[in-house]
């Protein structure tokens, strides 16, 4: 077995007696391998090599004097920079609902800006300059021991609408690049806990494909006449006009009344093709980083207002201050596909971004980002979730969160 030594050898660990002795050897052979020739000094390497186990490159730094350390001296090597601030990380990963470092690290300025307005958070100027100047990968080190995978399943209860099925254009992911603001996916996400049978609640997502904006209403159940009334609060929720909805196959969206009603306001009306969640994707994501990351997978029935009592300070929090990242383009290697993905962003910002968008639009969006205090709306979301646990609780299902992105 080779022994090698290094200059980051843990304290504790048993010396093997073979470095003992080359620890004398190389005392004998200082003076004489700082005179010795070139050859001379390949020669000494070789043997502490082969004798004792060295690593040549260490041998050669111990003959040469420069390993040696004074009594009391720290041993060398790379300094923790971070480490005292795991806490602070720990808390702002939290804070922003457990995302990637990738999503986190961009907005992290203006986080850090918004927290200390709202006096959440008092940072010396040398923390505060690690903090600004953390990368992805070192905020992904820090945080390593915190995150827990979860693996969680869920059902689709989606039945096809063959009313007006070929009335309604399909669209496919495809063709959705290049989208203006205004553009959105609707889907609805079911709240069973498991057990099909009976009426329980839905939730009605949509999603804005240029931007990321994200709404979502609780309704009864998912009969059309629900489900047709919370689009059009959404519609009204929304910070630009809706200029196009595009949602699946299934019969509570393909319906007479939602067709004549995209008819009448000039809302472009498009579906996915029957099994195909691909066609849907920027909302089909939002289903589970929005809806089931905030009530998880419980039984509801009739708690809509709980529900929504929930949404109305989630938009708040997941527009204004959950970044978003946009795949802008792939690679192919062979059999491998890399994704490229933009600088992460907030909804919020990615509208303010968007020429598309008026400026009376623009503007009251600002007012309102201008009221909001990132930690007080997790408390309202946190309270909110606590009285969700009981009432899944009463339908004997748990409500299960998810803790990490």
């Amino acid at each position: 077995m080779m022994w090698r030594v290094g200059a980051n050898q843990g304290k504790g660990h048993a010396m093997n007696p073979g470095m003992k002795e080359g620890s004398m050897t190389v005392k004998k052979m200082r003076e004489t391998y700082k005179r010795a020739s070139w050859k001379e000094k390949k020669e000494m390497l070789c043997h502490l090599e082969k004798e004792h186990g060295y690593n040549r490159q260490y041998a050669s730094r111990l003959l040469l004097g420069k390993e040696e350390r004074k009594e009391g001296e720290e041993r060398r090597g790379r300094k923790a920079v971070y480490a005292g601030l795991r806490g602070t990380v720990k808390q702002l990963w939290q804070l922003y609902d457990y995302i990637c470092s990738k999503r986190l690290v961009p907005v992290m300025r203006e986080a850090v800006r918004k927290l200390e307005a709202f006096g959440e958070m008092k940072l010396d100027k040398e923390t505060k300059g690690k903090l600004l100047g953390m990368s992805a990968r070192t905020m992904d080190r820090l945080l390593a021991r915190d995150r827990k995978a979860l693996t969680l399943r869920s059902k689709a209860r989606t039945r096809p609408g063959t009313l007006l099925k070929h009335q309604v254009p399909v669209k496919t992911h495809r063709e959705w690049k290049d989208t203006e603001p205004g553009f959105v996916q609707v889907d609805c996400v079911g709240h069973d806990g498991g057990n099909a049978g009976g009426d329980f609640n839905q939730t009605v997502d949509v999603t804005d494909v240029a931007t990321g904006w994200t709404e979502t209403q609780a309704v009864k159940n998912k009969a059309q006449v629900w489900v047709f009334e919370a689009l059009k609060e959404i519609r009204a929720q929304l910070p630009f006009p809706m200029k196009g909805l595009h949602s699946d196959s299934g019969g509570e969206f393909i319906n007479n009344q939602l067709f004549r009603y995209c008819k009448a306001g000039k809302i472009t009306f498009t579906r996915s093709r029957p099994g195909r969640k691909n066609d849907n994707p920027h909302v089909e994501q939002k289903n589970w980083s929005v809806v089931r990351r905030a009530v998880g997978y419980g039984r509801y029935e009739d708690d809509e207002r709980l529900l929504n009592a929930l949404y109305r300070v989630l938009r708040l929090y997941t527009n204004f201050f959950m970044p978003v990242m946009k795949c802008v383009g792939k690679t192919r290697h062979g059999s491998r596909v890399t994704r490229h993905y933009d600088t992460a962003k907030t909804p919020y910002h990615r509208v303010l971004e968007s020429a598309c968008v008026c400026h009376d639009d623009k503007a009251r969006l600002r007012a309102t980002y201008a009221t909001l205090n990132p930690v007080a709306l997790k408390r309202q979301i946190a309270r909110l979730q606590g009285r969700l646990v009981s009432r899944a609780a009463r339908h004997g299902t748990p409500m299960v969160l998810a803790e990490v992105a």
